[in-house]
């Protein structure tokens, strides 16, 4: 199934042509290659089912091919809008922005999912707090600086604290969201669970009238080891003014009760009180109304839009669609309607018509379309056939809230209902969309056979585009409001459903890839991998001997020369004894460091200057296996540090050249190379340079 492209490209004379070149390789007996040739026959008779089987193969389903791919643990991906923070900074009053308020920037649209209020309240100071008091670090507020400040001092401790002053009222925000940019996050290896805190602890607090009080806390920036989001849930006591930072204002406080970074964290930016927006542009809004006979909705699609009603008469029932009026005097289906500067509101008066909605949950909905979507929103018939394919008028459609409206008609004229992919339900009509071709297949009709099909709540989304870089500006759709709007983190999630395609490429990526460490590369990858942490180098090495895997890891940490801590021996010990061979044991071992000296001399040219510097830094360049590309355990050779100083355009020749190893028991040199053991790394010693000045 993984590779029908030669079954499908290669036509029955090929593989004919094929088997008889192969006859005489497979018997020298056999001299007849005639048709009338019995075996000629049989031959004939597989290649031929050879080539239909696979045709057979090629013309599976799509749903036949995914449920082999679903027999090996690989579903499609669904699709996601990508989500946007906003800082609301650049408003000079507070604003209420509703569900469906629209930003753009260029040609991709981004929507508010629920209401909201911008602008209401601003960070106005931050402060550091340790043994030796406050420190003032306001200046990571300043989106147009990025100068590193040390939250936690340049020794993190517990106790030490971080102080967020900021002012307006949070009683109308349902939580507060802030965004940390660290440096240095690049190194370090995502982790499964976003929040997971491997480093640190921090217990984040709110001032109030009765003192500081503890609130939960999602922090995805693992307690400042990484750049993240951070949502703070909202006490139910109210907040009060703190007075003993050096500005006085409403605070929220971060205090550390663990502290064992591997790199102290250092914030380049922080900003406060955002909100989010994702990335969709809505063609057609869906709502829906419980127990009311009067309904106001109000258009995020503009004023140029249709409105469709649809009513449940009944407990369980389906939905009967009502006609708009403005007057009564009827008997049926209708509902009066106005349209106020709230929105449209909709009256269903069943002593005037007849008909009401129930007093239940959902019994009322209402779809709004734009004037794109209202031309094409009928689609098609379900015929009932195995994988009926249906086009649909938009390709890349939002999967949350989209559904499609099925049509069909009883006694009493017609019901409807609302369907949504891949639903299953006694008699229900269950379908799923292939997003990128724009289409839907039926894969079982239930009880909708000759339903007709229209478009019901949809927007459609720009996949991974909608991942827009970190400062951008966007606009508000909305003239009464002038401001831009800032994203401070980059756009996350933003991607299409997977095609089969892109399942069965990620299928056969995962078999490349190592999960049972077997041979000493896959040692190294599984601990270059291991989540949360930031290595450097690893080196594996088997010893037979003892059926023992040797493996050195140096960390990526601000230390000249880092070693393990304990969080990295566990953390890599356990990926490990999850992946290794039973009968086979492994040792996690730090990495050694050995300096190695250099005598030089060296005839530089005429009318160059600094050239003393510039050999030493090449020299010390090329011995600095901590901080370059060569791995632990790497001979340094003789001829590569000659090359490098030589091909410098200030030197003549080099005259003379010597390595030696100061610390002999790990580094020796042997003729003129410097051979490390397996665990050592080494870096420049002491550097003897003597500079000629050529006469030439």
């Amino acid at each position: 199934m993984l590779r029908v492209e030669e079954l499908q490209g290669r036509t029955y004379e090929e593989r004919m042509e094929d088997v008889l070149k192969e006859l005489p390789l497979r018997s020298s007996e056999w001299t007849n290659y005639n048709p009338s040739d019995p075996g000629i026959t049989i031959l004939e008779n597989l290649t031929a089912f050879n080539a239909l089987q696979g045709a057979e193969i090629v013309a599976l389903s799509y749903r036949a091919r995914m449920a082999l791919l679903k027999m090996a643990g690989f579903v499609p991906a669904r699709g996601k809008c990508s989500r946007v923070l906003l800082s609301a900074d650049e408003l000079e009053y507070p604003v209420n922005i509703m569900p469906g308020q629209r930003f753009h920037l260029g040609d991709i649209f981004f929507e508010t999912n629920r209401e909201t209020v911008a602008g209401e309240c601003r960070i106005i100071g931050v402060f550091t707090s340790d043994k030796d008091g406050f420190r003032d670090v306001s200046y990571v507020l300043d989106r147009e600086l990025s100068v590193p400040a040390r939250i936690f001092s340049h020794d993190p401790c517990k106790d030490n604290a971080l102080y967020l002053i900021y002012k307006g009222d949070v009683s109308r925000l349902r939580e507060i969201i802030l965004y940390a940019k660290m440096t240095n996050n690049e190194k370090r290896n995502i982790t499964v669970d976003r929040t997971e805190h491997i480093f640190a602890d921090i217990d984040w607090e709110i001032y109030t009238e009765t003192g500081f009080e503890k609130v939960n806390v999602r922090d995805f920036t693992g307690a400042f080891a990484g750049s993240g989001e951070i949502r703070i849930s909202l006490p139910e006591s109210e907040p009060a003014v703190y007075s003993q930072t050096p500005i006085s204002g409403y605070c929220i406080r971060a205090v550390l009760k663990r502290a064992d970074y591997d790199i102290v964290p250092k914030m380049t930016n922080l900003y406060g009180f955002l909100f989010e927006v994702w990335q969709k542009d809505t063609y057609a809004y869906s709502q829906s109304f419980s127990k009311s006979e009067k309904v106001t909705i109000r258009s995020p699609l503009g004023k140029e839009v249709y409105y469709l009603v649809f009513v449940r008469e009944g407990k369980g029932e389906s939905y009967r669609r009502y006609e708009m009026v403005t007057s009564g005097g009827m008997l049926g289906r209708y509902c009066f309607y106005e349209e106020t500067e709230d929105g449209m509101t909709f009256f269903f008066e069943p002593r005037e018509f007849g008909y009401a909605p129930y007093k239940g949950k959902d019994s009322v909905r209402i779809i709004i379309y734009n004037e794109k979507i209202m031309r094409t929103y009928a689609v098609g018939r379900v015929i009932g056939y195995d994988d009926q394919e249906i086009e649909l008028p938009l390709n890349h459609i939002v999967t949350e809230s989209f559904f499609l409206i099925a049509r069909r008609e009883d006694e009493d004229g017609y019901i409807y209902d609302f369907v949504r992919p891949e639903k299953k339900a006694e008699g229900s009509l269950y379908y799923h969309r292939l997003e990128s071709d724009g289409k839907i297949i039926i894969e079982d009709a239930g009880d909708f056979i000759g339903a007709d099909l229209f478009m019901g709540s949809v927007a459609v989304t720009n996949g991974s585009r909608g991942n827009i870089s970190a400062g951008n500006r966007l606009e508000i759709d909305n003239d009464d409001i002038d401001a831009l709007f800032f994203n401070p983190g980059e756009g996350t999630g933003g991607t299409y459903r997977e095609t089969f395609e892109e399942v069965r490429a990620r299928f056969l990526k995962d078999m490349r890839t190592p999960y049972t460490a077997v041979t000493a590369e896959d040692y190294e990858s599984i601990i270059r991998s291991t989540p949360g942490l930031c290595i450097r180098k690893t080196k594996a090495v088997i010893d037979d001997k003892e059926n023992m895997v040797k493996v050195v890891v140096m960390p990526d940490t601000d230390e000249k020369f880092p070693k393990l801590t304990d969080i990295y021996l566990n953390r890599i010990s356990s990926r490990l004894e999850e992946r290794r061979l039973i009968t086979a044991g492994f040792k996690i071992l730090q990495p050694v460091y050995a300096p190695v000296g250099v005598r030089a001399t060296v005839y530089v040219k005429r009318h160059f200057s600094d050239c003393r510097a510039q050999i030493e830094e090449r020299i010390k360049a090329r011995l600095d296996y901590p901080n370059s590309d060569h791995n632990i355990g790497e001979v340094l050779k003789f001829e590569d540090v000659f090359h490098a100083i030589e091909e410098l355009l200030c030197v003549e020749y080099v005259y003379e050249l010597s390595l030696h190893s100061e610390n002999p028991k790990i580094a020796q040199l042997k003729e003129y190379d410097i051979i490390p053991r397996f665990d050592c790394l080494i870096y420049p010693g002491n550097i003897q340079l003597q500079i000629v000045t050529s006469e030439n």
